[in-house]
């Protein structure tokens, strides 16, 4: 199981080569390509060569630093047409008035860094990347990422990102929630209602405290929805399923049983002549969808013999089935 806690990764996107690099070319998508092919291509490499997938590895470490220096400027609308226009280079740092061309031949050798972007942007910034990073990282430790500003100026801080468990019911809920950091200090946070598994929540101003008068840094929030003992939730659905014990003369001849439910427990007629395996609904009484829809709670019959033997049972049985035999036929 998936621990609370968070555990702070620095990662560094400065791409120590004398030329800049051309985006496109990095990724290996054409000028023409979508934002979602962007996208794709960066996910594509990244997971290649993240530096926990490949420990030690220089090359992979430096080929993903480019990935992510390529995706900041690719993955950035305003960034991305800067540098189609050649107003800055692959780097992300500005080109000096009289160089035009956009891509690799605006790098001209002998210029000077420009701007908060100088030697590499951060493609850290940004719900996409972060997004991103979570699926590469597959649930592992999260971590602050440095926010680079000018080295004379104000610095934002560092963000933190945490991972949080919660209970499937708190998920539905909604509501107050405390977590502890990992310098031992607590941040109270609101659960949104419908909360979905591995949404992350960012908190502006959570994070690591501003450098030479700058903002504080962020928090992200990642939410881990905990396996429940009762309910069962399938992957993109919002209905819910449990199992329902239920006595052999409930199901005979019909009842009305308690039905647990995210809310508490709730009364629920089973009809008469019920079978093993046969599902009852209760509406409403799920998850949240992300449109905002609720979805069911389905209910399957377990039909369970009493624990301890019973001979009347026993005999009742014998009976019955020397008397009114009858042989079961499979459905579907």
């Amino acid at each position: 199981m998936r621990s609370q806690g968070a555990l702070r990764l620095p990662l560094s996107n400065e791409v120590n080569s004398p030329v800049p690099q051309d985006p496109y070319q990095t990724l290996g998508v054409s000028r023409s390509a979508s934002t979602a092919e962007i996208r794709k291509a960066f996910h594509k490499l990244a997971k290649a060569n993240h530096p926990d997938v490949n420990p030690d590895n220089k090359a992979a470490e430096e080929r993903f630093k480019r990935a992510s220096a390529a995706f900041d400027i690719l993955g950035d609308a305003d960034k991305k047409a800067r540098f189609d226009r050649g107003e800055i280079d692959g780097d992300g740092r500005e080109v000096p008035r009289g160089f035009t061309g956009g891509g690799p031949f605006s790098g001209k050798p002998g210029r000077k860094p420009q701007g908060p972007g100088a030697g590499g942007g951060n493609p850290f910034q940004g719900a996409d990347f972060e997004d991103i990073l979570s699926e590469i990282m597959g649930g592992r430790a999260g971590g602050g990422f440095s926010q680079r500003g000018p080295q004379n100026g104000p610095m934002k801080g560092e963000d933190m990102r945490l991972r949080l468990e919660i209970e499937l019911e708190e998920a539905i809920k909604g509501g107050p929630k405390r977590i502890s950091l990992p310098d031992g200090q607590t941040l109270d946070i609101t659960l949104p209602t419908g909360a979905k598994d591995e949404q992350v929540l960012r908190l502006r101003g959570k994070g690591g405290p501003g450098r030479l008068g700058g903002p504080a840094g962020d928090a992200m929030i990642e939410l881990i929805i905990k396996p429940h003992p009762v309910f069962r939730r399938e992957a993109g659905s919002a209905d819910l399923t449990m199992d329902l014990p239920v006595s052999v003369p409930d199901a005979v001849l019909g009842a009305r049983v308690d039905a647990p439910t995210p809310e508490g427990s709730v009364a629920l007629t089973i009809p008469p002549r019920s079978n093993s395996g046969q599902m009852l609904r209760l509406k409403g009484r799920g998850a949240y969808a992300a449109d905002g829809r609720r979805g069911d709670l389905f209910a399957r019959l377990m039909i369970m013999l009493p624990d301890a033997p019973d001979e009347a049972l026993v005999r009742f049985s014998t009976e019955w089935r020397d008397k009114r035999p009858y042989a079961p036929k499979r459905k579907g």
